[in-house]
């Protein structure tokens, strides 16, 4: 009988035993799931941190071509309109008759290139110096005066009457080229086929265009654009722009100035410049 009860207790031991094993198998397993579980479940934030680093970055990308693109387009735009026919544009049509198109179109080209710097840099740092918000609203009440004075003085013009820019311009083309018929008759004036800082024509082409640029509708609105869009994208597609408009001038600037419809480039560019105050007061909202 106590052989008995030992064997008993022995077997009961035994099955406490085989429980306990069992147990601890399970709390084994518990535990391997627990951090099978816990890995993938870093595995996937680490994956979804990783993708939302991609999306910032690509997001942060997009959006600054997209800013720059945007100041591209207007900047080209609004020098487009605004300097076909403009007084820059006949000096360089004018000055390429009679002198090397190519030394015209250096001059004037590195004088309007100069200014859109300068604008765009003015700009830029307006919104340092000034809010935001108050470079932003003088950008927009800009853009609305100079629109609105484009649209009415084309509604004023006289389809084919004779600008008064070009005339204005080729009076004053005609005294300096008085002066430099007698610096010519002297002998002080060197071959004006070469592009150097002592050609003559080089620096009358960037005179000329610099100070008919300085204070101009083109150069006052390249500021303002400069001032809530990409300086950059200002700088590059107004640059482009001038050289588009003086490689016209020096082309066929005069023929061009008979056959384009000035009252057309003024409504096109006031229409253009409302379009850019539009865009700006949409902005605030």
């Amino acid at each position: 009988q106590a052989q008995q009860e030992c064997n008993e207790e022995l077997q009961g031991g035994m099955a406490h035993g085989r429980l306990a094993m069992k147990a601890a198998q399970a709390a084994m397993v518990m535990v391997l799931l627990s951090s099978s579980a816990m890995a993938q479940q870093d595995l996937k934030l680490s994956k979804n941190a990783t993708s939302a680093s991609k999306d910032s970055k690509s997001s942060i990308g997009g959006h600054i071509i997209s800013g720059y693109a945007d100041a591209f387009i207007s900047s080209l735009m609004m020098i487009i309109v605004s300097e076909l026919g403009d007084k820059t544009f006949f000096i360089a049509a004018i000055m390429a008759m009679k002198h090397s198109r190519w030394i015209v179109f250096s001059g004037a080209i590195a004088a309007l290139a100069l200014m859109t710097v300068l604008s765009s840099a003015f700009g830029y740092l307006l919104p340092n110096i000034l809010p935001r918000a108050y470079t932003h609203y003088a950008s927009i009440v800009l853009f609305i005066i100079f629109g609105a004075r484009l649209l009415k003085e084309g509604l004023e013009m006289e389809s084919g009457k004779v600008s008064e820019e070009l005339e204005e311009v080729e009076n004053e083309l005609a005294k300096v080229g008085k002066k430099t018929d007698v610096e010519t008759a002297d002998g002080n004036n060197q071959s004006n086929d070469n592009v150097s800082f002592t050609n003559g024509i080089l620096w009358q082409s960037f005179i000329l265009t610099f100070l008919a640029e300085w204070g101009d509708r083109s150069q006052i609105a390249t500021i303002a654009l400069a001032a809530h869009k990409d300086p950059w994208g200002v700088t590059i597609g107004g640059t482009l722009g001038h050289a588009i408009c003086t490689g016209l001038a020096v082309l066929g600037g005069r023929m061009l100035a008979s056959r384009i419809s000035e009252k057309t480039v003024a409504l096109s560019g006031g229409t253009l410049f409302l379009l850019f105050a539009i865009h700006g007061i949409l902005q605030i909202f």
